[in-house]
């Protein structure tokens, strides 16, 4: 099922289901109005919204719409809470090389995660917006889930049966800010801008056999200003899965019921796949070569990401950002 969010005018706009070509929606209002009402109440919802799905693509409802993206606002406008980890450890680890610092082995067995911001997502098409060139601006493409209510203490096999959705995200990234808010020892705040979302939001079913192991086992393509910069499979070298994750984050708190849950920059050890970051190309420059010389994103320069299946589909539909001057 695909699931995505009408801009109406109002702050969480109005919950749609998509079709699986992405060509067509219809509203369902009588079922749910909001995407997190939707997971509000999923188990009582889940099975009528994906009635209406199959009966969307078999042509068999009336009231649908062609559908725009630039319709849309982000697939979820804003949550409770947006948790982002680094499971690939390729990605830690040639950062850290860059400055000289080991990879500790603590960082094998457990995750980073940090505390993003959610009280504002940017739709897929959104302009990202930024003051300065001098921040260091950057994409990050990364793959996230969406759980239900999550209890405090789950386990790692129950932690799986938590999962109703999953999307794609540009977790744009400001970094030049931040060393120095690291260096406070307190986390992230300025350095971690509004995040852009896919289009839509897909049930696992959706990714057939690219789903197993709670990894999304396909690559997932960046081409920054048109020209491509990497494709890495995000099932591959994914040090946690995602129940790994959610259980985590769930270790001394529970979840609410729309919770996302994101993987980090996806990384693979072979470097011909490319990055999915600017941070990372530049890390691989000073190892390689001794400096770095691809710049970080000028106003102007945009990102491209999207995810494309075996059989060609585009799954989440195309995040595409342009970055702006406030």
């Amino acid at each position: 099922m695909k699931l995505a969010t009408l801009n109406n005018g109002s702050r969480d706009g109005q919950l749609i289901v998509v079709s699986r070509d992405n060509r067509n929606a219809v509203i369902v209002e009588s079922i749910a109005t909001t995407m997190q009402d939707a997971l509000d109440n999923w188990a009582e919802v889940s099975v009528e919204l994906t009635d209406v799905y199959n009966k969307l693509n078999n042509d068999e409802i009336t009231d649908v719409f062609d559908l725009d993206t630039k319709m849309l606002d982000a697939a979820m406008p804003r949550c409770f809470q947006f948790l982002d980890g680094s499971a690939y450890l390729a990605h830690v680890e040639r950062v850290r090389k860059a400055r000289g610092a080991e990879m500790p082995p603590s960082f094998l067995e457990d995750p980073l995660m940090y505390q993003a911001t959610s009280d504002s997502f940017l739709a897929a098409h959104a302009d990202v917006v930024v003051t300065s060139e001098d921040y260091g601006i950057d994409f990050e493409s990364e793959v996230s889930v969406i759980t239900d209510d999550v209890p405090m203490g789950v386990s790692v096999e129950d932690a799986a049966k938590h999962i109703k959705l999953l999307c794609i995200i540009n977790d744009v990234s400001l970094r030049n800010l931040i060393p120095a808010e690291l260096g406070k020892g307190f986390g992230f705040v300025q350095s971690k801008p509004p995040t852009a979302l896919s289009p839509f939001f897909v049930t696992p079913d959706e990714l057939g056999e690219a789903w197993k192991d709670t990894k999304v086992h396909l690559p997932l393509h960046s081409r920054l200003n048109g020209e491509w910069f990497g494709f890495p499979n995000a099932g591959v070298d994914m040090q946690f899965n995602f129940a790994q994750l959610i259980a985590h984050a769930a270790k001394t708190r529970p979840l609410e019921a729309g919770a996302m849950i994101g993987s980090g920059t996806i990384a693979n050890e072979d470097e011909s796949l490319g990055s999915s970051c600017l941070a990372e190309k530049r890390v691989l420059e000073i190892i390689n070569d001794g400096k770095a010389v691809t710049p970080f994103m000028q106003f102007g320069d945009d990102i491209e990401i999207k995810m494309i299946s075996e059989q060609g589909d585009n799954i989440f539909g195309t995040i595409h950002n342009t970055i702006v001057k406030a």
